[in-house]
């Protein structure tokens, strides 16, 4: 059944209630690796509420807030989406718990072909519910890889950031748990290929895989220790591609290069020479 445009472009929804408390703020933290050591007390304020400083947020978190940002029910081949890019704007320091309203739509849908799938970009924004003071955009590209030749029109998303050409100027390698996934999911994407091992074989991978979005968030963290000194405040903007996926128990090196507030980054599963995340912008607070 082919996609129909004007409705999936009638598809909306405004004033989502949405809250979250502190157990959600922890639990991302932890899922992104925050907190392996215990005794680091740079890391401790994300996952520990009752600290000297208040429990801080990791940025990133936003990218997860939003439920069923791409719905299963919207008349495409849900078994063959590709989450292709993920963008955010905090327009303030995400709080460590809140209660919020979110809209949330399809921007536009592109028809690329049968061969290469439709393109769906999707967008939402969480404003705080007490004053309706926004706090983040997102921004969704989404592959429909078994819905192209819908005959809509053509199209495409955003031009992706390029990284200088010059080697990186600051790296830091992350490692991941074999259990990661399991984690992860718990933050609201429970789809099988992450967690059950004959969905994943059927999918053609020997293990089940990381979450891109967590892959997203260890970028996030590398950003954080490395260039703001662990300062949540700093990240206003966080973009980038999903290019490959990560397997749990990959080490994910982050390369980075800083010019002024724009740090341009892509990341690495080492162990595999794989890029599994590339055309990172992550933009810095003037």
């Amino acid at each position: 059944m082919a996609l129909n445009y004007d409705k999936l472009m009638a598809t909306a929804v405004d004033d989502l209630k949405l809250n979250y408390r502190d157990t959600e703020t922890m639990l991302y933290a932890q899922s992104v690796g925050f907190g392996q050591d215990p005794l680091d007390a740079r890391e401790l304020p994300f996952v520990y509420e009752q600290g000297s400083s208040p429990l801080r947020t990791v940025p990133s978190m936003a990218s997860v807030l939003v439920p069923d940002m791409f719905p299963p029910d919207l008349g495409w081949d849900f078994t063959q989406v590709l989450h292709a890019e993920q963008r955010l704007t905090l327009h303030r320091s995400l709080p460590a718990e809140a209660n919020m309203l979110v809209n949330k739509r399809i921007a536009d849908v592109f028809d690329r072909g049968p061969r290469r799938g439709a393109m769906f970009l999707f967008e939402a924004e969480g404003r705080l519910a007490k004053d309706d003071t926004a706090v983040f955009t997102l921004g969704t590209t989404v592959i429909a890889r078994g819905d192209g030749g819908f005959g809509g029109k053509s199209g495409s998303a955003p031009p992706p950031h390029r990284a200088p050409r010059r080697e990186p100027d600051l790296s830091c390698d992350l490692p991941t748990r074999v259990e990661q996934a399991l984690l992860f999911r718990l933050n609201g994407d429970r789809n099988p290929l992450h967690a059950d091992p004959a969905t994943a074989r059927q999918a053609g991978f020997e293990v089940p895989i990381l979450h891109g979005l967590c892959t997203y968030g260890i970028a996030c963290r590398a950003i954080l220790q490395t260039i703001c000194e662990y300062d949540d405040t700093l990240i206003r903007e966080f973009d980038a591609r999903f290019s490959a996926p990560v397997m749990p128990g990959d080490t994910i090196r982050t390369n980075m290069w800083q010019d002024g507030p724009i740090v341009s980054f892509q990341c690495v599963a080492v162990e595999r020479d794989v890029i599994v995340l590339r055309n990172g912008k992550c933009t810095l607070a003037a």
